[in-house]
């Protein structure tokens, strides 16, 4: 079992079964705070992978910038549990381009409200 959303107003924690539950699968994030180590952010669009925890396989990933600082990006797959709070670090093959903070995750749109 797995926690898959929560209502904060209704007091309501919702839980699912299997690691591999829909609920817990995002299709894009947001980020703020975003720091690229060339000290210059990628074009609009570009593509790269990604990392949201220690250890994990590489994403493939497509970023799209909003005029207050913040990125949308979106997953060429599906990824299980991105984390509000958490770091998302970008990367060229072996070499890390920048990273920010994880605001928010989403599947088709709809904001995932993970604990």
């Amino acid at each position: 079992w797995f926690v898959v959303g929560k209502d904060l107003d209704k007091n309501i924690l919702y839980v699912g079964q299997g690691f591999d539950n829909p609920a817990l699968m995002a299709n894009s994030l947001s980020a703020s705070n975003l720091n690229w180590t060339t000290g210059q952010a990628p074009a609009e669009g570009t593509h790269m992978t990604a990392k949201f925890r220690y250890r994990q396989r590489d994403t493939g990933v497509t970023l799209h910038y909003h005029d207050d600082g913040t990125a949308t990006v979106d997953f060429d797959v599906p990824v299980r549990a991105i984390t509000p709070g958490q770091a998302v670090v970008f990367y060229d093959g072996d070499e890390c381009l920048g990273g920010g903070t994880i605001d928010a995750a989403y599947a088709h749109t709809n904001e995932l409200q993970y604990v």
